[in-house]
């Protein structure tokens, strides 16, 4: 059994009763839908038209909220519906990126994520969704996809539908009939500064690039927003599991470049514990429901990168806590030892991120092939920069922070240029290079991508002088560029 819809757009009229019955049905908190009615105008006055396009989540045959979710709280049902357990969710958010279609909105009085469950409660009484029975047009069709026999089988079988966003390979269980091919395409109109009755939501205020290509005369006139869920604390938690993987990634190397006595015995240890401490504060800090993150442990889901990302965190730590241990204890050759094994996971905590990025099939910028390296080099250069004031010698660290430094800067500038396949990797490389921090839109403020390419340069004759000033830049140019592709590649419209 797969329950799904079929929208027909030849009979939309674009009332929103559909919006307000979902609303009144569910309790959906004021500024969040569970669907919502797109509007786009085409030609300018009197010469245009207006077309409608309902959007929703798609219960989606190959859910990536499903898989992503850290406590299984989503789960597809034998019905087919993709269902949320809200007294479950701890608040990361994970399955907003997951989803292509913006179908989940977080509930911050609740602190908990929402969506669309096809009206279970009703369907359990072989009742209709709200949003099929109010639409005054009938233009929203429900019913059992598998079925043959069900009218929504039969007109998918015999009408020419189309679905939102096939290249994501979800498998959508939403179908829609009648469409302009472009309601469907997300990003392909222009987006003025207010829609029909009101501004524009507040959400995403970045001016749109010029390397956006947009349809003449196509222009969206009314839609929700959906905002930035990701920001400060992620790009933060990036820097310092970078900084505490990096030192890791060199501690079987420790003598050879340049650390000796404590420094060379405890110091990485240490530098590598303190940051993934850091690094679970970000984490816990940035969940809307922190005092359910050991349900991680609990009820974790295997198949999420959030959970195996914990379980390599928390082997890392341990291994470097043994090595200490061993240490303390006059077993130098069993902590030597004991270091490879923490190099080994080291590198698993670097990388983990890439394998959890590919999950977010929403965000296709952050889906490339390239992340895996860079994150790799990125912590070799955080560790290189945060161990050369243990060093009693320049060279041997300053070869790999200059390695990994222009490193860092080659494949940045590649992700940037390079040509995307898909619409969304597109425009959010493009918003790479535009999009600001601070200050007003009119009035500018530091463009965080560029600047940050920029200090890496500035901080490698610095660091390997091993000037403070160098570290510093370092620090701050990844914590910048951190900040600029996580926040791009959230840019691009879903909807």
């Amino acid at each position: 059994m797969q329950y799904g819809f079929l929208i027909d757009q030849r009979r939309c009229i674009g009332c929103h009763a559909c919006t307000v019955a979902c609303k009144a049905e569910n309790d959906v908190p004021l500024g969040n839908f569970r669907t919502w009615v797109k509007y786009e105008e085409q030609g300018s006055f009197p010469d245009n038209r207006r077309h409608f396009t309902v959007l929703r989540c798609n219960h989606c045959s190959n859910a990536p909220c499903v898989t992503i979710c850290p406590v299984n709280a989503l789960k597809k049902t034998g019905t087919g519906i993709v269902d949320l357990d809200r007294d479950v969710c701890i608040g990361c958010r994970a399955c907003m990126q997951a989803c292509p279609y913006d179908a989940l909105h977080l509930n911050e009085d609740r602190g908990c994520v929402e969506k669309c469950h096809y009206c279970a409660h009703r369907v359990e009484r072989n009742l209709e969704p709200a949003c099929v029975v109010v639409c005054p047009e009938k233009a929203i069709i429900s019913g059992d996809l598998d079925d043959p026999e069900s009218a929504l089988s039969r007109m998918v079988g015999t009408l020419e539908t189309s679905v939102r966003r096939p290249e994501q390979r979800t498998l959508p269980n939403v179908h829609y009939v009648g469409h302009q091919r472009h309601a469907l395409k997300p990003g392909s109109a222009k987006r003025p500064e207010t829609y029909l009755w009101s501004d524009r939501p507040p959400a995403k205020p970045d001016p749109w690039p010029r390397q956006i290509e947009t349809i003449p005369g196509l222009t969206t006139v009314l839609d929700v927003g959906h905002k930035i869920e990701w920001g400060t604390a992620v790009a933060l938690y990036l820097v310092t599991k970078g900084i505490a993987a990096g030192a890791g990634l060199l501690l079987p190397w420790v003598g050879a470049l340049g650390l000796s006595g404590w420094r060379a015995d405890f110091a990485p240890e240490l530098l590598a514990l303190v940051f993934l401490g850091l690094t679970t504060v970000l984490l816990v800090h940035d969940l809307t429901r922190p005092r359910l993150f050991l349900t991680l442990l609990t009820r974790g889901n295997r198949r999420s990168w959030l959970v195996l990302g914990a379980y390599l965190l928390i082997g890392f730590g341990l291994t470097l806590t043994a090595s200490l241990a061993a240490r303390l204890y006059g077993l130098d050759q069993l902590a030597d030892q004991i270091r490879w094994l923490s190099a080994a996971l080291a590198a698993g905590v670097a990388g983990y991120t890439a394998f959890l990025f590919q999950q977010c099939e929403g965000r296709d910028l952050w889906q490339s092939r390239l992340l895996l390296p860079h994150l790799l080099v990125q912590a070799l250069l955080l560790g290189a920069v945060c161990l050369r004031p243990f060093a009693d010698r320049r060279a041997p660290l300053a070869t790999i922070l200059v390695a990994s430094g222009l490193l860092h800067l080659a494949l940045s500038l590649v992700e940037w240029k390079r040509r995307h396949s898909t619409d969304n990797a597109r425009q959010a490389a493009a918003f790479l290079g535009t999009l600001r921090a601070g200050g007003t839109l009119r009035a500018g403020g530091l463009r965080p991508f560029p600047v940050s390419l920029l200090l890496i340069v500035l901080m490698l004759p610095l660091a390997v002088l091993s000037s403070a000033g160098g570290i510093g830049l370092a620090l701050l140019g990844l914590f910048l560029y951190e900040w600029a592709f996580i926040r791009a590649g959230q840019l691009p419209p879903l909807s």
